[in-house]
C-alpha cells in the first residue's frame, strides 16, 4: 500500500485488499472509505469483501463510489455524510488514490 497522508485525519491509497485489513488496523486507521465502483477492474475485491472483514476487526467503512463521470454533487455529499459518522483516522481508497483525494477537497467546503 502507498498511503500517502492529506492531515492528520484523512489518508489515501489506491486499491486495498482483503489481506491488507489488518495492516491498515494496525496502522490505528479507525474507518476505510472506498470511492471505487464494484467491478471497475476485473479481479478487483469487491466492497462487500472489503467490509466484511474490516468490520471483523472493528473498523467502520462506506462505500461512496466515484465512477467514469468523476465526482458529482453525489458522492461529494455522500463523502459529507461519510466524513461526519465515521471515527478518524479514516483511509479512503480509489484505484489510485486520485478520486479519493479529489472528492475529500470537494467536501471540505460543504462541511464548513
Amino acid at each position: 500500500m502507498d498511503i500517502r497522508q492529506i492531515n492528520d485525519e484523512y489518508a489515501v491509497t489506491g486499491q486495498i485488499t482483503v489481506e491488507d485489513l489488518e495492516q491498515v488496523k494496525a496502522m490505528g486507521f479507525k474507518s476505510i472509505v472506498c470511492n471505487r465502483p464494484d467491478e471497475e477492474d476485473p479481479g478487483q475485491p469487491s466492497f462487500a469483501d472489503i467490509a466484511a472483514k474490516a468490520e471483523a476487526l472493528g473498523l467502520e467503512v462506506k462505500h461512496v463510489p466515484v465512477g467514469r463521470m468523476g465526482v458529482d454533487a453525489e458522492a461529494v455529499n455522500g463523502m459529507v455524510d461519510a466524513l461526519d459518522e465515521l471515527p478518524r483516522p479514516m483511509l479512503a481508497y480509489c484505484r489510485s488514490g486520485a478520486r479519493s483525494t479529489a472528492i475529500y477537497e470537494k467536501s471540505q467546503h460543504l462541511r464548513g
